[in-house]
């Protein structure tokens, strides 16, 4: 059986999200944010930063969620919520997927690491502001995208579980105003898949 190690509010949600949407068997492990949890000797031995997620399926222990994903589906539904190489959407699927972690989610890092991880003594106001223009630039190529789509690439896909996460979270430090109308739209319509709510809310 497929083992996760997960932290709420991670990129680890990515994964649950998914497991979740294609109904897999799996077992959670959860660790807590916090020294004692996920930088343990034990833990390290998974991933050597000490972070999440991580996957083990038998002999296999994978870390990067984007890996995972791509993992799982190769490996767990045959290619499934992905085209085909050959079709003509394969090219934006791998664009899409990969554009998350490039753009969008550098900046939220800073975000977060400026408002949450830093003692107050040590953030920076300059250091947040460039992350939040830096956010707002990298969305708005996805909100032309989206226009007249319900999701990134065709069909729902393992696209939107990497972009649809990011999206969700990028729109909690810097909601999406109505010049952004197809990402609000986006965020609203993966907000309502009944898997990704159970992810999102994992404590």
């Amino acid at each position: 059986m497929l083992k996760l190690y997960f932290t709420h509010k991670t990129r680890s949600g990515r994964v649950v999200w998914l497991l979740e949407e294609l109904g897999l068997e799996y077992e959670l492990v959860k660790l807590e944010f916090s020294k004692e949890g996920l930088k343990s000797e034990e833990h390290r031995k998974r991933h050597p930063l000490g972070r999440v997620p991580v996957l083990e399926d038998g002999d296999v222990t994978i870390f990067e969620s984007g890996a995972i994903i791509d993992y799982i589906l190769e490996r767990h539904k045959n290619g499934g919520l992905k085209p085909a190489v050959d079709a003509p959407e394969f090219p934006y699927y791998l664009q899409w997927f990969h554009y998350v972690e490039g753009m969008i989610m550098p900046p939220i890092n800073e975000i977060v690491v400026q408002t949450v991880l830093l003692p107050p003594e040590r953030r920076s106001e300059d250091a947040l502001n460039k992350a939040l223009k830096l956010l707002a630039k990298a969305m708005k190529p996805v909100n032309e995208a989206l226009e007249g789509k319900d999701y990134i690439v065709g069909d729902f896909s393992g696209a939107d579980i990497m972009l649809g996460h990011a999206a969700f979270m990028a729109n909690l430090s810097v909601p999406f105003g109505d010049d952004m109308p197809n990402l609000k739209a986006y965020v609203a319509r993966i907000a309502a898949r009944p898997a990704f709510d159970y992810a999102i809310n994992l404590k």
